[in-house]
């Protein structure tokens, strides 16, 4: 078993967590089949250990050997079997993750895991050979400051893989909880409640994107308000796990029709430029 993880999917979640697991010492092989996600994130990685360098974080030589330690590829073929962890980082997308995964099982690591925010762990190893070896590693945007890992247990994970997956989180010295196979899950579920109301209150006028922020950061003391968070996370991905909780749990999720607009302009926050703020 080699001291190496992969990463499926080049995107900003799928590079920051090849960055925190590189910071640690550990290789990192990041699987990205579009030429401009490669590049993009390689780019991201030496990104993020360049503002670590102005934040005295990391010097210069540590910064270069993060790098280094990250390598992209155009498929799985290039990859060295057993790896400690196969994480999917793709998009929020069933049939697109349930694909992956299928493809990846076929390197054998020791934790399969998926960084899924909403979709059922258990739906998704139905065709898995070895289910219990599979769970639910979701990490937080941005991955490199953010503390959290939320560890999801699906129906047939095991005991050991739990633990493992515990011990890869104490590794990047995050802090994990551990929640069962529900959709949307804890954070998600809770995140998205706050987020879509807070999209009805611009919708009905209630007062400005800033404004609605600026009270839960300062009334409740949340560190971001939900607006300025839809944007960080995206409006589409924001779209897509409350269509998803809406299958589950009927209309009290249904996203309200401003952030279906807004998706469908393409104002999908910070990635486009604009969202509920420009950027």
């Amino acid at each position: 078993m080699s001291q190496r993880i992969v990463v499926l999917g080049g995107g900003t979640m799928g590079a920051g967590i090849a960055y925190v697991f590189a910071l640690k010492g550990l290789g990192v092989d990041v699987v990205d089949p579009s030429e401009s996600g490669r590049d993009a994130c390689l780019r991201i990685v030496k990104h993020v250990a360049a503002r670590a360098v102005e934040r005295g974080g990391l010097d210069s030589g540590e910064s270069l050997m993060v790098a280094e330690r990250v390598n992209v590829q155009k498929n799985l073929s290039a990859v060295q079997a057993e790896p400690l962890l196969l994480i999917e980082a793709v998009p929020e997308d069933f049939a697109l993750k349930v694909d992956v995964l299928n493809q990846a099982q076929g390197l054998h690591p020791k934790v399969l895991a998926t960084n899924t925010s909403s979709i059922s762990i258990t739906s998704l190893a139905q065709n898995l050979d070895h289910p219990e070896s599979f769970i639910g590693m979701h990490f937080f945007n941005p991955v490199w400051s953010n503390p959290l890992v939320e560890i999801v247990v699906g129906a047939k994970t095991a005991t050991e893989t739990v633990e493992a997956t515990k011990e890869l989180v104490d590794i990047i010295e995050k802090e994990s909880i551990t929640v069962g196979d529900n959709p949307g899950f804890a954070s998600s579920r809770l995140g998205v409640a706050l987020g879509l109301e807070a999209i009805r209150m611009v919708s009905d006028g209630v007062a400005s994107a800033a404004d609605i922020d600026k009270a839960m950061e300062l009334g409740y003391r949340h560190p971001m308000g939900p607006l300025r968070l839809t944007d960080l996370v995206g409006l589409d991905v924001r779209l897509g796990i409350a269509r998803n909780l809406t299958q589950a749990y009927g209309a009290r999720f249904e996203p309200p029709q401003l952030l279906i607009d807004m998706v469908e302009r393409g104002d999908l926050g910070k990635k486009s430029g604009q969202g509920f703020f420009s950027w």
